[in-house]
């Protein structure tokens, strides 16, 4: 959700219950401006239930370009509830990064790190001792492992795996292709403490985002089919840092069709360029801008505020909970 979930989605999410985050990314020249402005909101509307020691929200940090000075300054000063890393060149990096920010907010500001396979939950748990583990299943939208197991497997395994080396104690959450009360349901039956939601709030109206990227969204269907995990749209855009191992998916569209064989050309690069000068009319099947989206698009209709999303996957759940409780009675 980098440069599209900032201050008004994220304390939108704290406010209904949940935990919002901003996504920082690797560019924080302005993330103090978003946590100031997240601090007025708050002074000016509390966050029912949660206590002045820190900010009701989190920040999410991509580890691969984020300046960890920068970020310890901001995290110290602003104390955010959480953070968020991701996507390290090596998973020895983000030790330095744990020990900085509980060492600045002396562990008020709870670690969460994001994994994508079994072997990174692993080494990830031994070297840092997270908070919390952010178990990403290949269905989701945005930036994962190009290679991985979708949830249904992937989040039993990491959980027999840490069982085994002792740090069951470690929450794990659930995130990839979950984008109604369905796939909460079944990520919580897996075994996970909660969920993490990044495409569903794409639709939501405090998202900073162009209207041509969320009318894709809106229109996507069949996700597994028409969206894909490529190199792709990073060569475009020209965000090119990432570990090699990373992938973003995106819906298809006529970019990613152009494209031969993942060599972008100069033709490909002038043809986006040309896209972006279209406004929203860029997007689209057949537009060339990027709209990263997981494959649960094709389950969201309309855009809503942030705490209907919440209320209503809340509902969902219960209901779908009370249903196999009575099917459960019958037996």
């Amino acid at each position: 959700m980098r440069l599209i979930s900032f201050a008004h989605l994220a304390l939108a999410v704290s406010r209904a219950g949940g935990i919002g985050f901003i996504g920082a990314g690797s560019d924080l020249d302005d993330l103090e401006s978003h946590l100031q402005e997240a601090t007025e909101m708050v002074k000016q509307i509390p966050v029912k239930g949660h206590t002045a020691d820190t900010l009701p929200i989190g920040v999410g940090f991509l580890n691969w370009g984020a300046d960890l000075n920068i970020a310890v300054k901001e995290v110290e000063k602003y104390r955010p509830a959480a953070i968020w890393l991701f996507a390290a060149h090596k998973n020895a990096d983000l030790v330095m990064w744990t020990q900085a920010m509980r060492k600045a907010t002396q562990g008020q500001t709870k670690v969460w790190i994001q994994i994508g396979s079994v072997s990174d939950a692993v080494e990830i748990a031994k070297l840092c001792s997270p908070d919390v583990i952010v178990v990403q299943g290949s269905d989701a939208g945005g930036h994962g492992l190009e290679r991985g197991a979708g949830i249904v497997s992937l989040l039993p395994e990491v959980m027999d795996a840490l069982h085994d080396i002792g740090r069951q104690d470690i929450p794990l959450v659930a995130g990839g292709g979950i984008a109604d009360g369905r796939g909460v349901t079944a990520c919580l039956a897996l075994g996970a403490e909660g969920v993490v939601l990044g495409t569903r709030f794409l639709a939501s109206t405090e998202a900073r985002i162009a209207k041509g990227y969320q009318d894709h969204v809106l229109s996507a269907r069949d996700g597994g089919i028409n969206t894909v995990r490529t190199k792709v749209y990073d060569q475009l855009r020209g965000t090119t840092g990432w570990p090699g191992s990373i992938g973003g998916r995106g819906i298809i569209n006529q970019s990613f069709h152009d494209v031969k064989d993942g060599q972008v050309s100069e033709e490909n690069r002038k043809a986006h360029a040309e896209a972006l000068e279209m406004g929203d009319l860029g997007w689209g099947e057949n537009g060339r801008l990027t709209t990263y989206a997981g494959t649960g698009v094709g389950l969201i209709k309309e855009v809503k505020p942030a705490r209907d999303i919440i209320e209503e996957i809340r509902d969902q759940v219960e209901e779908i909970e009370s249903r196999m409780s009575r099917k459960q009675s019958k037996l």
